[in-house]
């Protein structure tokens, strides 16, 4: 597991380090710090991650902005505070949970655990996405989605035969549901990442992602160094 601790006092992320270190043993493969938004955000870009631990009681502004900015990048987040208040606005932004300070290691363990298999993923793996067609609804099996493409406040599934078909969910929604098997490569695209052969650079600095089918997908410049992190 991959963690960003996000906190702007050094002895409150110090103490939740050595807790994830304590609880994740071997598991853990990396824990980074950031003490504002700008150092997040800058860390976010340099390296994925799996889970933010995140205080959104941050100097002159609002931590939880960090899920407004991220721009696809696919990590789940835990808000990590004293402010129980926040609660229900960390959960409208989409967090995995809210564990409250002063942190006691078990209920820390127990949202780790959680880390990978957020309720509303259910391990979707062999699961489906429900589609209103013509006043019924089609399941679409999840692990026949190739990419999905942003269409206004619509998405349009592309499935690996080819397949087209529209989705009355935006791109921003779908993006939350299939964090962990899909990644955010464009502001109009969502790609199954293991679908990623390499990425191609060309002239005017044009960035593309190039599918194992063959099919070529722009890249948004900002988004560059997160994917190419995570194939190297």
């Amino acid at each position: 597991m991959r963690i960003l601790l996000v906190d702007p006092e050094p002895r409150a992320a110090l103490q939740l380090e050595q807790l994830c270190r304590t609880i994740l043993a071997h598991q853990l493969e990396c824990c980074a710090t950031a003490s504002s938004l700008p150092a997040a955000t800058a860390r976010l870009g340099e390296a994925a991650y799996d889970v933010v631990l995140l205080e959104p009681q941050m100097p002159q502004c609002n931590g939880l902005e960090l899920l407004t900015r991220r721009s696809g990048l696919p990590f789940q987040t835990i808000v990590v505070s004293a402010r129980a208040d926040l609660a229900m606005r960390a959960f409208d932004c989409g967090v995995l949970d809210f564990v409250p300070k002063p942190v006691d290691p078990e209920r820390l363990t127990r949202a780790l655990r959680r880390v990978g298999h957020p309720p509303e993923l259910n391990r979707l793996s062999g699961q489906f996405l429900g589609v209103r067609q013509f006043g019924r609804i089609d399941l679409i099996a999840v692990d026949d989605l190739l990419y999905i493409e942003g269409a206004d406040k619509y998405s349009e599934l592309v499935l690996a035969n080819g397949q087209r078909t529209f989705h009355d969910k935006c791109l921003g929604r779908l993006e939350t549901t299939l964090a962990h098997s899909f990644v955010r490569i464009h502001k109009s695209y969502l790609v199954r990442f293991s679908m990623i052969s390499r990425l191609r650079v060309l002239k005017g600095s044009r960035y593309f992602a190039e599918l194992k089918t063959g099919t070529r997908l722009p890249v948004g410049r900002s988004r560059y160094a997160m994917i190419k992190s995570r194939l190297v």
